[in-house]
């Protein structure tokens, strides 16, 4: 039989919500843990965790800041921390990650992420080390507008760079636009770019990333990662991990060039594989669970 049930994990002083599906008759020894984008949590794996869950133990994960789990308040660079403030950033989701796996799933685990959570998957990859048993990047995030993706003939952006930077750090500007985006029709207008093919955006996946926006702490979380602009691109983690990757991509994804991951598959020896999900987007997961998951199922079977 089937099940799937929510834990929460006291991390650091923080809690973080989780959640578990598997079949308990089949005691599976494989371990899998599905890892959200920017503005998700663990309920956007809604389409793949429990089918997922008939094969091996799939864990879901809020990262902190997001879903059900605790949202601090974001300290920024420039700022003196004051207690249980953080700075968001990819080294503290991945030592989250890692943290979860040693003390919960206690095992060897694949690592799947979509978006942002595909670079959290690759940091955490490279913490574990062997205990991480592959990765599977959905439409990984590229991060465009690092500092390190800026080009030197780009002298526009030079020029506007360090405007954007002094805007976006001011907390109530951050949460201005924070507030003015997390409302349902607005959360409605990026998922039909999201999903271009409109399969699945329903009222449960509207619900599903704007309750969260409605939490105290959500716009800290926002504040924090939207001034992220020197942390790791996927390429340089590429270069670190020892760990085979396998990327599945949405051919018309809005935000994250399949051109570039094609790139990156002939450039990177540790990408073993890339799948294209014909007419899907940015969260191919979600938009077309049947072929993403099928694809899962294959890529780890084949692993093991």
């Amino acid at each position: 039989m089937n099940s799937k049930v929510s834990h929460v994990w006291k991390w650091r002083n923080w809690d973080i919500s989780w959640s578990l599906a598997n079949n308990q008759l089949q005691n599976s020894k494989i371990n899998i843990l599905l890892i959200h984008g920017f503005g998700a949590s663990k309920n956007h794996w809604r389409n793949n965790q429990k089918f997922l869950g008939n094969y091996f133990n799939c864990y879901a994960i809020d990262l902190l800041g997001f879903g059900e789990s605790s949202q601090p308040t974001a300290t920024l660079d420039y700022e003196f921390p004051k207690d249980n403030e953080v700075k968001y950033c990819f080294d503290l989701w991945a030592n989250q990650i890692k943290d979860f796996c040693e003390e919960i799933i206690k095992g060897p685990v694949f690592l799947i992420g979509n978006s942002i959570g595909g670079i959290v998957s690759l940091k955490s990859g490279e913490i574990l080390k062997k205990n991480c048993e592959g990765l599977i990047l959905i439409d990984c995030a590229q991060r465009t507008m690092d500092d390190k993706r800026l080009k030197k003939s780009d002298i526009l952006m030079s020029f506007l760079r360090p405007l954007i930077k002094t805007f976006v750090r001011n907390r109530l500007i951050s949460h201005s636009i924070f507030n003015r985006a997390a409302n349902p029709n607005t959360i409605k207008k990026i998922l039909d770019q999201a999903y271009p093919s409109g399969k699945n955006v329903n009222d449960e996946l509207v619900q599903i990333l704007y309750k969260p926006s409605q939490r105290k702490g959500s716009a800290e979380a926002f504040r924090g990662f939207i001034n992220l602009f020197d942390d790791y691109l996927a390429t340089d983690l590429f270069k670190t991990i020892q760990t085979d990757i396998h990327l599945i991509w949405g051919e018309k994804d809005p935000w994250e060039s399949l051109d570039e991951a094609q790139q990156w598959l002939n450039e990177y020896k540790v990408i073993k594989s890339l799948n294209v999900i014909k007419g899907a987007g940015h969260c191919p997961h979600d938009e077309n669970p049947e072929e993403t998951n099928k694809l899962i199922l294959k890529i780890i079977q084949e692993t093991k």
